[in-house]
């Protein structure tokens, strides 16, 4: 300080304050951060922003020695916050977040480590995207909400928000109906309207509950759930509360020094309302204690230990935080206590000559009542013996007093009246069956001495230690190799370029640039899907990089591209069995199971053609093994459909078809659209290739229109009627609603049929009485209607008052008419013409002289038809039989008709040629696979 004293003016008194606030909150652990420089040029303190669960934004003066308390301090003075217990701040980077506490954790050094992480990724540290929140972290077992209302508040924002996020999910439907229904209680009172609930929706249900059940069926169900309570927001608070306890839990790294026999020695140690829970790294229970259970607790602060003792044995652990630890649970045991009505006795005392004193076995249960008739300091409480009902004195020191506020299970009364020994040999028996020998993880090092390569010899390993092991190809290295493993592909040096992105994919390689996860799966997969030499070669790299590696994020993201690699291809047999035997060793992981599975599915199906997609790499870094993908109906409704990675075309529309039970799946196709083109997917092709063989062909002529650069292509996924035959309206209603007549609709109101005055009358009626139903109050807005009701080209063959008069007069015709018989009606009228099902395309002609140079070509079931586009006259009819070839490009689509030496010409120009080309080769194959089944139906006879 007196060093500092003489400092430069302005300076001086800044330093010595900041030594003085680092002397009081302790030394830091990471480097300053980017906020702090900045704040030290300019000798003002820091300006941090904290969000609030009811969305609030509030800013607090900090400096470098903020410790998360004072800024939880800070927060709590200026909501006036009373009941502060529990509430911490949380630092939030992209995906990941966590809690800094309300403790002695320095918020600079958070906000360092966020920047770090940046900086990591190729970012700037300025630009970093941390983002600060206030929230409730853990509640004490007694939490009373009537305590404070503005707790109460945040808390309910923070559920309300939690459920809309996915942070919070009800086991039962009707449970999240009936919190979205309170909250609609808080925010609108007894107004029930359909617009608020709507807005209540929208703010409580998670998207993925509204994509599995419409929006408009949960506005149904919370719309019908009334809530009216004065209490309504500690309703909501208190069943978090009761019902996801481990989302409400202050968590710690342990590790086991002594204690009864566990899995695991390192594990989590997670501290809630409701008691003590130890945790694997997966977040699999490994033992669960209530309060109840626990017996006591103290820490070793000068070997940051700490002794848990239990009912069911005694735990000496190891942690950074045992000081932490052990005051936590000491305070709620302590509060417990103090609050308990329940007691357990240690003794039998008989006092049947006294009344004023009770009697009771050993082993009883007590209800402490508190009433103040006996003095506690003179060591007497007063209780009620559950067993016989009598109420007296009980001696302070006969009785155990539980820390607990609902009445003590049977087991745990049972393991109290036991002596430590009997209590000992009861769990050794329990814990005896549930924890199995753990096999020895295999490794590919066996397979390594038939088929990898001789290691390199490394000069600069050998300068530096001529004791060096020698290089273990089969396991994890932090540098990428120099040649494939595999010694046949030794000569190939260009194969190493894999081995960066597997590296980088899993974090164990520094990238400046941040890539993508499917740029660095196409990287990877990109060339073995097209060469089938290349696969073994994949898999030994990413097994290697997952054998002896300790660091936990590597494996994981490890075992996510083996998880991709199985569902593109097998590896060879030689490599097969040693593929297996690595997967099974490790059946302990999360996606283990799953990788058999795909792996025994790759060896029965052919290998894919392509990387995966992007919703497959997004699905498997969510850790989802299930991909649910968004098909859209010509109705304008939509659904989410399960499609794996081996899932065919042909497997996806019988499962559509079968899902909204369609007579046949027959004539149905998936269609994907792109901003430029509509492409009908082949039917024998992986539905997964097909999306990237489209989508990248659209990125790449994307990228060339813009000249480089990552382009993100969006595209819409439809499933349709592709082949119109054996379709008879009124046979298939589902069909008709859904397929058929919103896909003939358009066609019939562009003008592409022939049709009559009479029909188009009966039509428009129809079609009015689709949009109205009975509603004839509709009938002055017919001839605003009319360009929905009458084909374009036929608006003006009569006056719009004309339209309406002839029209109505048809509706009341069909008087009791349904609108899905409207619908059906609709379709039986148009199923009489000869163009009923065809595909339209208006092209350019320059082979026949005789033709307009504009003709509509029509395809359909029959074959090829040329039509006058004004008058409607069909021109020509090519039946399929009678078409020698066909061909298509960008620009043009050319038919030859005949035979190819003499056959004639159709020379077209059209931009959707590709369209024409595809239909063409969809009805020709119908009618060859007709064919072949009359064939071999007549060779069986």
């Amino acid at each position: 300080m007196g060093f500092l004293r003489f400092g430069p003016v302005g300076y001086a008194p800044y330093c010595a304050d900041r030594l003085r606030r680092t002397v009081a909150n302790g030394v830091r652990g990471e480097p300053p951060c980017w906020l702090e420089l900045q704040a030290t040029k300019s000798k003002k303190p820091i300006v941090m922003s904290v969000t609030m669960m009811d969305g609030r934004t509030i800013s607090l003066p900090v400096d470098s020695a903020s410790t998360s308390k004072e800024v939880c301090q800070m927060l709590s003075q200026k909501v006036k916050l009373q009941d502060t217990f529990g509430f911490s701040l949380y630092v939030a980077l992209y995906d990941k977040v966590w809690s800094l506490g309300s403790g002695r954790e320095h918020v600079m050094d958070a906000i360092s480590q966020c920047e770090q992480e940046v900086k990591r990724k190729g970012g700037q540290e300025q630009h970093a995207p941390w983002r600060l929140f206030f929230r409730k972290e853990i509640f004490t077992p007694w939490h009373d909400c009537s305590q404070d209302n503005v707790s109460t508040d945040i808390i309910y924002r923070q559920v309300i928000r939690g459920l809309k996020y996915g942070e919070y999910q009800c086991e039962k439907e009707e449970d999240t109906v009936a919190l979205a229904a309170k909250h609609f209680y808080v925010q609108f009172g007894s107004d029930m309207s359909m617009e608020n609930t709507r807005t209540v929706v929208k703010e409580c249900i998670n998207s993925k509950l509204l994509e599995a059940k419409s929006e408009e069926k949960w506005t149904q169900m919370v719309n019908t759930a009334h809530a009216q309570s004065d209490k309504v927001k500690a309703e909501v608070v208190d069943y978090a509360r009761q019902k996801w306890p481990m989302l409400f839990s202050k968590f710690f790294e342990v590790t086991k020094l002594s204690g009864p026999s566990l899995p695991k020695s390192k594990f989590i140690f997670a501290i809630n309302s409701v008691g003590i829970t130890f945790l694997d790294e997966r977040e699999k229970n490994l033992l669960v204690l209530s309060y109840p259970e626990l017996t006591g607790v103290n820490a070793i602060r000068e070997r940051k230990c700490m002794c848990l003792l239990t009912l069911k044995g005694d735990f000496t652990l190891n942690a950074i935080t045992a000081t932490d630890i052990s005051d936590l649970v000491a305070m709620f045991l302590a509060g417990l206590i103090q609050r308990s009505q329940y007691a357990v006795t240690l003794q039998e005392v008989n006092r049947q000559d006294d009344k004023t004193f009770l009697s009771f076995k050993k082993a009883e249960l007590i209800y402490l009542i508190k009433d103040d008739e006996f003095s506690v300091a003179r060591g007497w409480l007063k209780g009620k013996n559950e067993r016989t009902g009598e109420i007296g004195a009980v001696p302070a020191d006969a009785v155990l007093i539980l820390p607990t506020l609902t009445k003590p299970t049977n087991e745990v009364l049972s393991l109290i009246s036991l002596s430590p020994d009997q209590r000992k040999t009861i769990i050794d028996n329990s814990v005896k069956g549930t924890i199995t020998e753990r096999v020895a993880p295999s490794t590919l090092k066996d397979f390594s001495v038939d088929y990898f390569r001789q290691p390199i010899k490394d000069v600069n390993r050998l300068v530096i230690s001529k004791n060096a092991a020698p290089e273990r190809l089969w396991a994890n290295s932090r540098e990428p190799i120099r040649q494939p493993l595999l010694k046949r592909l030794e000569s190939a040096d260009s194969l190493t370029k894999w081995c960066a992105p597997i590296l980088k994919y899993m974090g164990d390689y520094p990238t400046r640039q941040v890539q993508s996860p499917l740029e660095l799966t196409d990287q990877i997969f990109g060339p073995p899907t097209g060469n089938e030499e290349l696969r073994d070669e994949i898999y030994c790299q990413i097994m290697k990089q997952m054998t002896s590696n300790n660091n936990r994020y590597s494996v994981e993201q490890g075992w996510q591209l083996l998880w991709l690699c199985c569902g593109l291809f097998p590896p060879s047999n030689s490599l097969l069995k040693h593929a297996q035997r690595f997967i099974e060793t490790r059946k302990r992981e999360p996606l283990a199971t799953d990788c058999l599975q795909r792996l025994q599915g790759a060896r029965r199906m052919e290998p894919r053609k392509l990387p995966p997609h992007q919703v497959e790499v997004d699905a498997i870094q969510q850790n989802s093994t299930q991909i649910f993908h968004k098909i859209q109906f010509p109705n304008d409704t939509q659904e989410n459909f399960e499609v794996a990675s081996n899932t065919k075309i042909k497997d996806l529309v019988r499962t559509i078809a079968n899902k909204l039970m369609l007579s046949s799946a027959e004539g149905f196709s998936i269609f994907v659209k792109t901003p430029d083109k509509v492409l009908s997917l082949n039917e024998t092709d992986y539905f997964f290739d097909s999306l990237r063989q489209i989508t990248d062909w659209s990125r790449r002529a994307k990228r060339v229109n813009q000249a480089g650069g990552p382009v993100n292509v969006s595209y819409t996924v439809f499933f349709m009627r592709k082949l119109w035959f054996n379709i008879i309206p009124g046979r298939d209603v589902e069909a008709d609603l859904i397929f058929h007549y919103p896909q003939e609709l358009p066609k019939y109101l562009r003008g592409y049929h022939r049709c009559t005055k009479e029909e188009m009358v009966m039509l428009g009626a129809l079609l009015f009485r689709m949009k109205v139903d009975n509603d004839k109050t509709q009938f002055p807005m017919i001839p605003r209607m009319l360009k929905d009701l009458v084909p374009n080209d036929q608006l003006k063959a009569m006056s719009a008052d004309e339209w309406k008069k002839h029209i109505f007069a048809e509706y009341n015709k069909q008087t009791g008419t349904t609108v899905e018989q409207a619908v059906i009606g609709f379709l039986k009228i148009v199923y009489k013409w000869p163009t009923f099902g065809c595909a339209f395309f208006d092209v350019k002609q320059t082979s026949e002289p005789n033709f307009p140079d504009i003709v509509r070509i029509a395809i359909s079931k029959q074959g090829v038809t040329v039509i006058h586009p004004k008058t409607k006259d069909i021109l020509a009819v090519h039946p399929y039989n009678k078409i020698a070839n066909w061909c298509s490009g960008s620009t043009y689509f050319h038919m030859t008709v005949g035979n190819l030496v003499r056959g004639n010409k159709i020379l077209c120009e059209t931009s959707l040629g590709y369209k024409i080309d595809d239909l063409l080769t969809s009805y020709v194959n119908m009618y060859l696979n007709e064919k072949r089944g009359q064939r071999r139906n007549q060779h069986f006879d």
